[in-house]
């Protein structure tokens, strides 16, 4: 950790954005909150922000210098604050607002991946007002993940392994969102590759103790084991990261990001989606891929604060 680096924010106030106002306002809090313990240790002024409808008068009052966004979901993660904070001439940390608001729509992440050759699991879109909305719904076979267009977290995401769950799902994903997305079952490893700059982090194999990777394995200690460095073949894992900064840069993502995989029994790497703010949790998965290549959660949390200093959007 450079004393340059750390020298240089002490002079800088950090407004951590944390909290907020989406259905995963308990991460973000948590987020916001392993932020702030690192800015602490490092010596940084900081002050926390709960992002509500106020948050561009609690920035203003706060005299921040930089923001760091801790928010996870609507309004955090789909470019709406990022927007404010530019309006308001505030540097931030994560992406920008259009790599964030697509990053935040499966949809459109998926056509993005297609459109530059990065294989993703076939899918189907449907809206909840569309005219044929029972239709499409009743042509869905399984196996098949069922997913709100928009949203983190696995909120809302069922894997349908039986036809007879299928219906369940879809009115589960539509309770958060108007789209959603029916996405081909693919069976293999699952796996997340981190981007820090324009570094491809070492994969993390994610095993869990029982069922899916759901919101409940996510966020629970004990219930998930991690394999650092993943159980699989170089070429599939070095396909995952060439992958990842394929679709980090298609995007114009900046700062941290951390994109999620299912590796086929052939090997093969099938992109899922991209996450522009990754948790940062002591059970998120970006710092210890971080740590794997021997940066501590300050050394993180410095360097993201760095780059967005840097930044000249």
């Amino acid at each position: 950790m450079s004393k340059a680096r750390i020298d240089t924010l002490k002079y800088k106030k950090v407004a951590v954005l944390m909290g907020g106002l989406s259905s995963e306002r308990e991460i973000s809090l948590k987020t916001g909150a392993a932020v702030l313990g690192a800015l602490a240790r490092l010596g940084i002024p900081s002050v926390s922000i709960d992002a509500g409808r106020d948050v561009c008068e609690q920035i203003k009052k706060s005299g921040a210098h930089v923001a760091f966004i801790a928010l996870h979901g609507r309004y955090g993660e789909d470019g709406c604050i990022q927007g404010a904070l530019e309006a308001m001439g505030v540097p931030y940390t994560a992406s920008g607002v259009a790599a964030s608001a697509i990053a935040m729509n499966k949809r459109l992440t998926k056509m993005v991946c297609q459109s530059i050759g990065v294989a993703t699991p076939g899918y189907r879109v449907i809206g909840k007002n569309d005219a044929d909305r029972e239709t499409a719904i009743a042509s869905l076979a399984a196996p098949v993940v069922i997913k709100p267009s928009v949203g983190g977290s696995s909120i809302g995401v069922t894997v349908c392994l039986s036809g007879d769950k299928i219906a369940d799902a879809v009115e589960r994903a539509f309770g958060e969102y108007h789209e959603m997305v029916a996405e081909d079952f693919v069976e293999g490893a699952l796996i997340t590759v981190g981007v820090l700059g324009d570094m491809a982090l070492p994969a993390v194999e994610i095993e869990t103790t029982g069922g899916f990777y759901d919101y409940t394995h996510k966020y629970t200690p004990g219930s998930t084991h991690y394999h650092i460095p993943a159980r699989l073949a170089d070429g599939s894992l070095q396909e995952a990261a060439r992958m990842t900064l394929a679709v980090h840069g298609a995007l114009g993502c900046k700062g941290a990001t951390r994109s999620e995989f299912i590796v086929d029994r052939a090997g093969k790497p099938w992109f899922l989606e991209l996450n522009t703010i990754p948790g940062m949790t002591e059970t998120s998965l970006l710092p210890k891929e971080a740590a794997a290549v021997g940066l501590s959660f300050d050394d993180l949390v410095l360097t993201i604060l760095m780059e967005a200093l840097a930044d000249d959007r």
